[in-house]
């Protein structure tokens, strides 16, 4: 198959302004990490509601019990994972790190894009019918490589040697894992609702929901792990 430049372009330009975003949002400060996250939100819970009236025409209450599961939870955990627990801790001080919802993210795009190249390389057992582009050979590679590459960064980075190597194995690993629900999720509700994207927000990438669906599979669990086994941070 022929490259389309132009589609390349313009998939790699949105790429280019989406990773500026995030990494903005990520390291200028709290306020600028929280101000992504609540317009991640907004622009899920949007997406939602119109996929939501495709597939519950007249059924419409469907959608905040619903929403409020999978977009606004998970979403208010990442960014109370962000500020160090004072989210859901009244009278806590705001303090902010970066490191943690660094760790989630970078683990989620190491894990898509590995387990494309492997699936593109050696992929050949379909992996599920919700997804047919996915492999069992790219799933398992991707999580492969994102927990050891997580892992190698969580060793050699001086901030992040202040957690001990494990808890980034581990959270490498339920974002690899969980990331894939994440995914197969939300393209189970996109053939639902009959749709190739959830939206347009990203020319040839899709909206906010295809861009943040393994986040918000991937969230919980890491903070539930957060929580239980990382209690000095809570």
């Amino acid at each position: 198959m022929a490259l389309d430049t132009n589609t390349f372009k313009t998939r790699t330009l949105t790429a280019i302004v989406f990773a500026a975003v995030m990494l903005a949002g990520l390291f200028i400060n709290a306020y600028s990490f929280i101000a992504l996250f609540l317009v991640v939100m907004v622009g899920a819970l949007v997406e939602f509601a119109s996929l939501i009236k495709k597939i519950f025409p007249y059924r419409f209450s469907y959608y905040f019990p619903l929403a409020l599961v999978y977009i606004v939870l998970p979403l208010l955990m990442m960014i109370d994972i962000g500020t160090q627990h004072s989210l859901f801790n009244p009278g806590a001080t705001l303090q902010y790190s970066a490191l943690l919802p660094c760790v989630i993210i970078f683990s989620i795009w190491i894990n898509d894009t590995m387990a494309y190249i492997v699936g593109s390389l050696i992929g050949k057992t379909p992996f599920s019918k919700i997804s047919p582009k996915k492999t069992w050979e790219g799933t398992a590679g991707g999580a492969i490589l994102c927990v050891a590459v997580i892992a190698l960064l969580g060793a050699v980075i001086p901030v992040a040697q202040s957690l001990p190597v494990i808890h980034y194995v581990v959270i490498a690993a339920i974002c690899a894992v969980f990331g894939t629900l994440g995914d197969l999720l939300e393209s189970k509700i996109k053939r639902l609702a009959n749709v190739k994207d959830s939206g347009k927000l990203m020319p040839g990438h899709g909206g906010f929901l295809d861009r943040f669906d393994s986040l918000l599979v991937a969230t919980p669990v890491v903070w539930i792990y957060l929580k239980i086994f990382l209690p000095a941070m809570a």
